[in-house]
């Protein structure tokens, strides 16, 4: 990833802070916040997003969660549509995946080998895992240290063998962030009820949301909002099994493991992508 990649994430988080802080700015006034001129602000922005700086303080502003739900609400039909394996389109990027079986899961990682390497991402230092059937943990380190997200994902499959090897892994993550265009393999590992859901949550188009309480009625188990909602949390693979597209019912952002302000992010990059794509199309 290019030094300018790296640089933006910080501009997008420092302007989510302000914009948090003070509302609606002006592009002079956000300049003038991070210390850039106006002119180099606004080609920050446009080359990262696509968008204006104006513009894509509407993505990020707070009640842009409850915007989405009005006009990009995906509706998880029946539980049908989540299968135990399978493929599918995901933010433009086609991802394989294949779940671990329960009995595997029970034994925590035990005989298993899993490689792991930091990588650069568009939302900051990125921590990922895999074995050789594929990436198996995702974890970023914006808001939290690089020591805490090593012993997050770590804690998952605790009897597990932990390697080194980010060379084995890179092909994946290029593609996973868009650098080169390639398959990306997944490998899920957790509980049956959790593997529902992240499979739920796969089936929702990058750019639109949907809410626990649906997750919960397409896996079969309307009642169970809050365990959803627990599951949507315990994802080890962030950004490809987009947990950041689930909302609370009120349009609230709910919670986010890695920390609200990448999840503002996430929401804010899928939506303004969206938006060019289809106004170029």
């Amino acid at each position: 990833m290019s030094h300018d990649e790296k640089y933006h994430y910080g501009v997008v988080k420092r302007a989510i802070e302000l914009i948090d802080q003070h509302g609606d700015l002006s592009l002079e006034g956000l300049a003038k916040q991070m210390q850039m001129s106006p002119a180099h602000f606004q080609r920050v922005f446009s080359r990262w997003v696509g968008v204006s700086p104006k513009r894509y303080q509407q993505y990020l502003a707070l009640d842009h969660a409850k915007s989405l739900l009005k006009a990009n609400f995906t509706t998880l039909e029946t539980a049908d549509n989540v299968g135990l394996s399978g493929s599918g389109r995901l933010h433009d990027l086609f991802v394989r995946w294949e779940a671990m079986s329960p009995g595997e899961y029970a034994r925590k990682g035990a005989d298993l080998t899993i490689s792991w390497g930091w990588f650069d991402s568009p939302f900051g230092p990125s921590l990922v895992m895999g074995t050789e059937k594929g990436i198996c943990g995702i974890g970023f380190a914006a808001e939290t240290t690089p020591e805490a997200t090593m012993e997050d994902l770590v804690s998952r499959w605790p009897n597990a063998t932990y390697i080194e090897d980010a060379d084995m892994l890179r092909p994946w993550v290029q593609a996973a962030y868009c650098e080169t265009e390639g398959e990306t393999p997944l490998y899920m590992i957790g509980a049956p009820f959790q593997i529902k859901v992240w499979e739920a949550l796969m089936q929702i188009p990058s750019g639109h949301v949907t809410t626990y309480s649906e997750i919960a009625q397409a896996i079969g188990n309307p009642k169970a909002v809050r365990a959803v909602g627990t599951a949507v949390g315990r994802n080890p693979v962030s950004w490809l099994i987009p947990c950041h597209r689930a909302l609370r019912k009120s349009g609230a952002l709910g919670g986010y493991h890695w920390g609200l302000p990448v999840k503002r992010a996430l929401l804010a990059y899928e939506s303004a992508r969206a938006d060019v794509t289809a106004k170029a199309s």
